[in-house]
């Protein structure tokens, strides 16, 4: 498998969840992979685990809201590989609270994570895509069209983050192609801990499979399967569009 043989992907909040999932499946088809998360023992799992395969990983810790972080984190991919072909945005954070609820930090906090982190990584990296071409995908949520309870901050900023997407791409292209995923409920540490915000907090997450037409709660590799087909040449036409990867969710409304 080559999908992305030669090519080097940075992707942010890949240490856990559906970025450590695309960041295996990434190194699998070849790419050599930056890895970067805020926990150290949890990146040099991922990283060891990688070039235990024989793929090309590089942990490095980041905290994505603050923007000489993202400076730092192009710079890393650019000096150990040498070139930056595919970036993925998927670092979040949840910050649950109503909007009378939430303090001023919370809500700033979730903006610099949700969406600043992701002008943050395009504004560095796009500058060295221009010549030779490149990807970006962006981790949206299907959050950006619901309201759910106690979500105000996660809602708003995924909502943002859509607009940000479609705007870019239309600038960038035709040497840069930038798309958004919009997983819907996903089995990852984010979406558990997202059940507090709910009256049910209890037994949700065991009611959802039943709500979703294809009768489960997606998975990481779900979600990985999917990127992987949108930074490969196989999507080669494909700039601003959005794709739902819920299970049917949205499709009843």
């Amino acid at each position: 498998m080559s999908k992305l043989l030669g090519k080097t992907a940075l992707i942010t909040g890949s240490t856990r969840g559906m970025g450590r999932a695309m960041a295996e499946r990434f190194a699998m088809e070849g790419a050599a992979v930056v890895i970067t998360g805020r926990d150290e023992a949890e990146g040099a799992a991922v990283e060891k685990g990688i070039r235990e395969k024989g793929g090309k990983a590089l942990f490095k810790r980041a905290d994505v809201g603050i923007f000489d972080e993202n400076v730092s984190l192009v710079e890393t991919a650019l000096n150990e590989y040498q070139s930056l072909d595919i970036v993925v945005a998927n670092a979040a954070m949840l910050a649950l609270g109503s909007v009378t609820d939430l303090t001023l930090i919370e809500w700033k906090r979730a903006m610099d994570v949700n969406l600043h982190s992701v002008f943050y990584l395009m504004k560095e990296s796009i500058p060295h895509m221009q010549k030779e071409g490149g990807v970006i995908l962006v981790t949206g949520s299907i959050a950006a069209d619901k309201g759910f309870p106690n979500h105000a901050a996660y809602c708003t900023s995924k909502g943002a983050v859509r607009s940000l997407v479609k705007q870019a791409a239309v600038e960038y292209a035709p040497k840069i192609r930038i798309n958004l995923i919009e997983p819907g409920p996903v089995d990852t540490t984010l979406y558990r801990s997202s059940a507090e915000a709910f009256p049910n907090a209890e037994s949700i997450l065991d009611e959802v499979p039943a709500l979703v037409p294809m009768q489960r709660t997606g998975l990481p590799d779900d979600i990985a399967s999917a990127a992987l087909f949108l930074v490969s040449d196989e999507a080669k036409w494909i700039t601003g569009s959005g794709f739902r990867i819920d299970g049917g969710v949205s499709a009843k409304g």
